[in-house]
């Protein structure tokens, strides 16, 4: 290795693989557009109408607790 380099951690050398990469494209700035859109289909869209909040249902902290106890000993004990 040359005296003048400096050792980067892996994750920032991948990063920067990467960024340069997508720099270098012609359609670096479109795919970019098309991963950000299916994160957020992903993360948001499908947390909305597949991933129902069941505890929002309960008032009280204690409440919430009790429905996750029964639910998860329900679970164990029919499964």
């Amino acid at each position: 290795m040359y005296p003048f380099m400096k050792k980067e951690l892996l994750p920032v050398r991948i990063f920067r693989f990467y960024l340069e990469g997508f720099r270098s494209m012609d359609l670096g700035r479109t795919l970019w557009a098309i991963i950000l859109i299916k994160l957020f289909i992903m993360f948001i869209v499908l947390k909305i109408f597949f991933f129902p909040r069941y505890l929002n249902q309960f008032d009280t902290k204690s409440e919430k607790e009790d429905y996750v106890s029964k639910e998860l000993v329900d679970r164990a004990l029919n499964h």
